[in-house]
Formats: C-alpha cells, sequence, structure tokens
C-alpha cells in the first residue's frame, strides 16, 4: 500500500482549505486516503464533505495536539453515495410560508430540487418558465395552474410536467394554501428564497 498523502493545511488561507481538500479528495483511488493537519477540529469540513458524498467519504480522527489536529480522509466509493434527503413528514405544516421551504443541498448535483410553498391564496404569478422542463408532484393542500390553453386543479397525489418555456401561474387554495415538490435538470445560478 503507498504511503497517504498528507495536506497540511495550517498555513493556507481559510478560504482556500475547504475546495483544495475537496480536489485532493476527488482525485483519490476507492480505498485510498489522505491525513489532512489542521490547526483546529475540521467539523465544517466533514459537514461539508458528509452533505457532498454521504457514506463514500471516510472519517478518521487521528492522534493529534492541541496545535496539530490530524484526520485521515478516505474514499469508500467511487461516486457519492445514495441517501434520503428529504422525508416530507418532517416538513413543518405551517400553511402560512410561502416560498423555497426544502432545497436538495449537495453543491455537486446536475439536479434541482425544491418543496415550494404557498400560503392560503397566494400565487406565482404568470411568467414563463427556464429553458428546461420541470416536473412537480403536489404534497398537500389544493390550487389550479393556469396555462395558455386553460386550468388545471391542482390535488395531491398529481405529478405534473412543465415543458420549457411553457406560460403558467400557480394559484393556491384560499384556506388550504398548497405545498408541491418540484425537480428540473441544474440551471447555474438559479436560488430559490424563501419570502420574508
Amino acid at each position: 500500500m503507498a504511503e497517504e498523502a498528507v495536506i497540511d493545511v495550517r498555513t493556507v488561507p481559510k478560504p482556500e482549505r475547504h475546495p483544495r481538500i475537496i480536489e485532493a479528495y476527488q482525485s483519490l483511488e476507492v480505498g485510498d486516503g489522505l491525513i489532512l493537519v489542521n490547526d483546529h477540529v475540521p467539523e465544517g469540513l466533514r459537514v461539508e464533505m458528509v452533505r457532498e458524498f454521504a457514506d463514500a467519504v471516510g472519517w478518521e480522527p487521528l492522534e493529534s495536539t492541541a496545535d496539530e489536529v490530524r484526520v485521515r480522509i478516505s474514499k469508500q466509493a467511487s461516486t457519492s453515495a445514495p441517501r434520503v434527503v428529504l422525508d416530507v413528514a418532517d416538513l413543518t405544516a405551517d400553511v402560512e410560508t410561502s416560498g423555497s421551504v426544502w432545497q436538495l443541498p449537495p453543491q455537486q448535483r446536475d439536479l434541482d430540487a425544491n418543496v415550494i410553498a404557498l400560503a392560503p391564496g397566494g400565487e406565482i404569478r404568470e411568467h414563463t418558465g427556464p429553458d428546461l422542463d420541470v416536473l412537480i408532484h403536489v404534497l398537500a393542500g389544493a390550487g389550479t395552474l393556469e396555462t395558455e390553453t386553460g386550468m388545471i386543479d391542482l390535488v395531491p397525489g398529481q405529478i405534473v410536467w412543465l415543458p420549457r418555456r411553457s406560460r403558467r401561474r400557480f394559484t393556491a387554495d384560499a384556506e388550504a394554501g398548497l405545498r408541491y415538490f418540484s425537480v428540473h435538470q441544474r440551471k447555474q445560478g438559479l436560488t430559490i428564497t424563501a419570502r420574508p
């Protein structure tokens, strides 16, 4: 077995540390590892790597001192590991919330996925969709989807296809609101945030 690389980031500027370590991790072969030397317990890095790679990343604290914290990071699988990212039962039932109430967290992904909530009577104004297809799955509440050719009643359980560049307007039920899961190919620079 080849000797593992040692990456000492104690003198590396903080904004460069995580990208450097993650790049080194990604270049590893499955089963190989590297030794990280840091000036503190790298909990933020561990959280980030687990969010991105799940069980594919191994994390083993090694003997350390106050000035030299050592961790062995290993590659357990060739790709990021499949995992459960959300149980919709865990989402709060606050029907007064509007906006994105959940987003797919990993940064290294090909999909964007969100849970969108509209408060009772809320709406997403008429607009032309992006240059990509979108699927939505109605989770809770009710509402309508207005298209160029008519109206579609939305109820829990439905999966609705929104073709690229289609005109659309969503309106939530006046009492129940509307909550749906949306998924599409990732569009760089697209960020959905909750309304204040």
